[in-house]
């Protein structure tokens, strides 16, 4: 059972206690993510979730690791679109030991100068990384042509320039507009004890302030748009793009299943029409993501630079044919039992109950339960999907990007 409570400055706690389990995961969710950054400011998130990592006042960074690492736990982070995630997981025995870490790290964090400097590097390493992967590159660059001129279109990780000019003002001074009681929820998952626990995180972190950790961004109608990059690489890379849902629309879930059927495993429409019934491709998928306010659905392949203009021509063909000639009932629920079995590998992990639980009461404000969620997959019908299909057929209604040799 999920526990909702709060700490005396209002912050959000969501306890699910797990007695069969000899583990727990604790979660800082933080309402800081690229859609809240300015252009010029893009980046900022990200390389405020490296900098918590790099020295408090109580610990060096090499203690926080050790620290961690001395009572058999990992510890970890990322940034998203919507959302900042610091967390570890841990023997229960040890919960205690891992929250004190995570709220030192996020309330005692120094943000020394010459460690900015190094971390900058760092950061525009990993940039350079992304830069040298198509895969990487490509994601990043569908992601802006079907956001353009909204904040989801900003990169998670900024640009050099961007990151090269934060000071380390801009990140007290987003810190203090972000990471407020409003704006974080703590959720853990696993074995402990919940009174034990929330006197610990009222001491921990009840003293930070309530801010206005709000937003709304713009609704921009998507236009689709076409980019060729040219890299020097022996694979051309495809990716089509064109908006989703949003995370509450009605149709979340029948999206889900058209993407499952479209390309969302080695038995779908894509997967087994593209490679292995015309071999254009090695890989081939399509992917869904939702956020709270929009959503998107992206194709991609991977092919020979002879065969650019044969797969776009096979996904096409593919896009039609489903919106024509609709799904059958077992194909349809395969889909379901796909989705269902994804979902319930995923709650076998306390790590990823408690990533479902903060994310969802930190964007949503409220958590979906196992029996809602298996009620919305069953819930799509034939019909559902071949409208969903038509909808989504033509594929001039995508954004593109290649990435090719030439």
């Amino acid at each position: 059972m999920i526990e909702k409570r709060q700490l005396s400055n209002g912050m959000t706690v969501m306890l699910e206690y797990l007695p069969y389990v000899q583990s727990a995961a604790v979660g800082v969710w933080i309402r800081a993510g690229a859609v809240d950054e300015t252009p010029g400011g893009a980046g900022i998130s990200h390389f405020i979730e490296h900098m918590m990592f790099k020295g408090t006042t109580n610990r060096s960074a090499k203690n926080i690791a050790e620290d961690i690492d001395r009572v058999g736990g990992s510890i970890n982070a990322f940034t998203g679109k919507e959302a900042t995630c610091y967390y570890v997981k841990t023997l229960s025995a040890h919960i205690g030991e891992s929250i004190d870490v995570l709220a030192d790290m996020l309330g005692n964090s120094v943000f020394d100068p010459a460690e900015m400097e190094k971390e900058r590097s760092v950061i525009i390493e990993e940039m350079k990384m992304i830069e040298d992967s198509p895969d990487d590159i490509g994601h990043d660059l569908i992601g802006e042509q079907i956001f353009a001129g909204s904040p989801l279109g900003h990169r998670i990780i900024g640009t050099p320039e961007t990151v090269s000019a934060t000071t380390r003002d801009d990140i007290l001074s987003y810190i203090a507009q972000r990471y407020t009681a409003d704006g974080i929820v703590i959720s853990l998952s696993g074995n402990f004890i919940a009174d034990e626990i929330m006197e610990q995180l009222e001491g921990s972190f009840g003293h930070v302030g309530g801010g206005t950790a709000g937003r709304a961004l713009p609704l921009v109608p998507h236009t689709p748009a076409s980019l060729r990059r040219v890299k020097d690489i022996e694979q051309t890379h495809i990716f089509l793009g064109r908006r989703g849902v949003k995370m509450t629309a009605d149709d979340y879930y029948k999206i889900l299943l058209y993407n499952s059927i479209l390309g969302g495993g080695m038995s779908s429409r894509l997967f087994q029409n593209i490679r292995e019934e015309q071999g254009l491709a090695y890989s081939v998928y399509s992917s869904a993501s939702s956020y709270v306010d929009d959503g998107q659905l992206i194709i991609y392949a991977g092919v020979g630079n002879d065969k650019e203009v044969a797969t776009i021509d096979a996904i096409r063909a593919e896009l039609e044919r489903l919106a024509a000639e609709g799904i059958g009932d077992a194909e349809l629920n395969k889909a379901k039992e796909q989705n269902k079995g994804h979902y319930i590998f995923g709650q076998e992990s306390v790590s990823n109950r408690m990533f479902s639980t903060g994310k969802n009461i930190l964007l949503l404000g409220r958590v979906y339960d196992a029996e809602e969620i298996m009620q919305g997959i069953d819930a799509v019908t034939g019909e559902d999907i071949a409208r969903i299909a038509k909808e989504y057929a033509e594929i001039e209604s995508y954004s593109r990007v290649i990435i090719s040799k030439e």
